[in-house]
């Protein structure tokens, strides 16, 4: 390698780098050399002959796609090769290293080169990011990029991962050599390590050891350390009947354990009468008759011991005869568990294919909603079921007039139809006293519908693009949306406008969910995170990173301690929103979880897939250890 060469290759380096002002000076003294006649600058006496070949080799390969391929083999290459102990956490390395040198190529023009490499590579990570491989399969053009929102994302953030000391030095090790510049600056530019000392994670950490943020991790630590309240509220329906509990007088509790014996009757009769079409409401206190005299009234559940805080929102006053009810439902409430599993009613939409979006159960289980393709919205009467020949919940409009006059329920149409909204309906949800029902449509609208009257109240405006998920609160009158626009909004029913809009997601928010005390929301993303949301300052006050595809549900167990979230994969994650952190991850289901739901005292989680199953996890044993731990 002669003196001219390196001289050329220099400049062409000090160039490409942005080095102005060392490139000038570089530059000022090969011409006064040259001026003065005296020898040329002498590399062969200054330079290793290492850092020559370090600049030969970018000469060669710095405009060129093939150091993409060449660099990228390499490392998966030594990746491979490595010690068994540490080869799980240097693995998580290729797969973002993998995408961005296919988006780099993409984005120089070298479409072609590009397509070969990722053919070439794109068996390694199939298994654990195909939805993700998929997506970027249609990136064909640097145009592309800009275009499409996930590729937009991944370049535009971080990815973080974890990794211990030793790992972590090794890496730079390869990284070191002259082969591996391009790899170094990929891996410099989009990911962060976060190292720990002491031994390697375990393989079952993966899920959680390789995520994507918008911020930077110390952000997003900075954000899972601010303070959150997850008990209930005070003088809530848990603590008044907590304290009337106390108050039980002697001679009602004998007479309590008289009735024990009468227990198996009632089971009996609960059977026949869930046999003979019954109403939901009677199987809801047969269900409760037919529970043993030990689990009807826990001595202490995790509802009666979660701390009190008080409410952020101005709540709305519960009619008396309301609060009794309540009241009369907790006081009836049994205790759950893997032992004392609950009855099952199943209802089926039939001639729906296509057609039906979402369904929802009123709060007693007397109204079903479900919404539709055709931009409808179909609410059943569970007592009229059964009956003038009503076998199953029809879905299937052909037969009926458009023209028909609204909420009328003339000829042989078994559901009240409600219509206004523009396109295909994907969310619906009734508000606790289930006299209200509110919807979100493609239409980017929120629509809300009185189910006394039949009619549309209102129509609330604000997001830009279709609304995924609307959710009422806990106690009613506030509710919450998630859009494609990437932001979740808090409306309360007697504003058109939305009173706080929480932005911070990269992608869609697929899913919202309200904490049990109102002073927070929790919004699943296709970004592969789900965040929690101060209601009052409208502050993210919690990341919880760890799922592998987007999240599409999100459940809160009743004390609001634990927070329960299902992705694409089929995939649960349990989550502790007091210290961010996952508690167990629940695996058996196949394909996406679509919704999830904690039982009233929240001992048991139910889990319906795509996979045609609906799943009861045991919560009581998965948060165990925790609560040890903590102790």
């Amino acid at each position: 390698m002669d003196e001219e060469s390196v001289r050329k290759f220099v400049a062409a380096y000090l160039k490409k780098k942005g080095f102005k002002q060392t490139e000038n000076a570089f530059q000022e003294e090969l011409n006064k050399n040259t001026n003065n006649s005296s020898s040329p600058i002498s590399f062969n006496s200054q330079f290793d002959p290492d850092v020559a070949k370090h600049i030969l080799s970018f000469s060669e390969f710095e405009d060129g796609p093939a150091k993409y391929q060449d660099g990228y083999a390499k490392l998966r290459s030594w990746t491979y090769s490595s010690l068994d102990l540490y080869r799980h956490e240097l693995l998580r390395v290729l797969y973002p290293v993998f995408i961005h040198c296919f988006m780099d190529l993409v984005a120089k023009g070298h479409v072609q080169e590009a397509r070969t490499f990722f053919n070439s590579f794109r068996e390694d990570h199939e298994m654990m990011h195909l939805r993700d491989l998929q997506k970027l399969e249609g990136v064909l053009s640097p145009s592309h990029l800009q275009e499409m929102e996930f590729a937009h994302s991944l370049r535009q953030s971080k990815v973080n991962i974890k990794i211990c000391q030793y790992s972590y030095e090794l890496l730079l090790q390869f990284l070191h050599k002259p082969q591996s510049t391009t790899m170094l600056g990929i891996i410099n530019e989009h990911i962060n390590f976060q190292v720990s000392p002491g031994q390697p994670s375990s393989i079952s950490d993966d899920a959680e050891s390789v995520t994507l943020t918008g911020s930077s991790q110390d952000s997003a630590n900075q954000i899972n350390q601010k303070e959150i309240h997850w008990g209930l509220l005070e003088d809530s329906f848990e603590e008044r009947l907590e304290k009337a509990g106390g108050l039980l007088l002697e001679s009602e509790k004998a007479e309590g354990e008289t009735k024990e014996g009468d227990w198996d009757e009632n089971k009996k009769k609960s059977i026949e009468g869930a046999k003979q079409g019954s109403s939901i409401k009677k199987l809801k206190k047969d269900k409760a008759a037919g529970a043993t005299g030990k689990n009807a009234r826990p001595e202490a559940t995790p509802v009666a011991t979660a701390p009190r805080v008080k409410a952020e929102l101005t709540l709305p006053v519960i009619p008396t005869e309301v609060e009794q009810s309540i009241l009369e439902d907790l006081r009836n409430r049994v205790q759950l568990s893997s032992a004392a599993l609950p009855s099952v009613s199943f209802y089926t939409f039939i001639n729906t294919h296509n057609g039906l979006n979402c369904a929802s159960i009123s709060h007693d289980g007397s109204l079903v909603a479900g919404g539709f393709s055709d931009s409808s919205l179909k609410v059943w009467d569970m007592a009229k079921i059964g009956q003038q020949g009503v076998d199953s919940l029809q879905g299937e409009n052909g037969t009926t007039s458009s023209e028909q006059v609204l909420g009328s329920n003339g000829g042989k149409r078994p559901y009240t139809l409600f219509q206004g909204h523009s396109g295909p309906v994907y969310s619906a949800t009734f508000n606790p006293l289930g006299d209200f029902i509110l919807s979100s449509s493609a239409d980017s609208t929120v629509r809300l519908w009185s189910t006394k009257l039949n009619a549309n109240l209102v129509c609330y405006k604000g997001h830009n693009y279709p609304v995924w998920d609307v959710q009422f609160s806990p106690v009613g009158h506030y509710f919450a949306s998630a859009s494609h626009d990437r932001t979740a909004r808090i409306w309360s029913m007697d504003k058109i406008q939305p009173l706080r809009i929480m932005a911070g997601h990269l992608s869609d928010v697929d899913c919202v969910q309200w904490h049990a005390n109102c002073n927070y929301i929790a919004t699943g993303s296709s970004d592969k995170t789900v965040r929690l949301w101060d209601v009052q300052t409208g502050e993210c006050v919690r990341i919880f990173i760890g799922h592998r595809s987007m999240v599409l549900s999100l459940a809160m167990s009743p004390d609001g301690r634990y927070m329960a979230s299902g992705d694409e994969d089929g995939a649960i994650m349990m989550w502790d929103l007091s210290s961010g952190r996952c508690v167990t991850p629940l695996t058996g289901h196949t394909s996406c979880v679509w919704t999830l739901a904690f039982s009233g005292e929240g001992s048991l989680l139910a889990s319906g897939s795509a996979d045609c199953t609906v799943k009861l996890w045991d919560v009581t044993a998965s948060t165990k250890l925790p609560k040890t731990e903590e102790k």
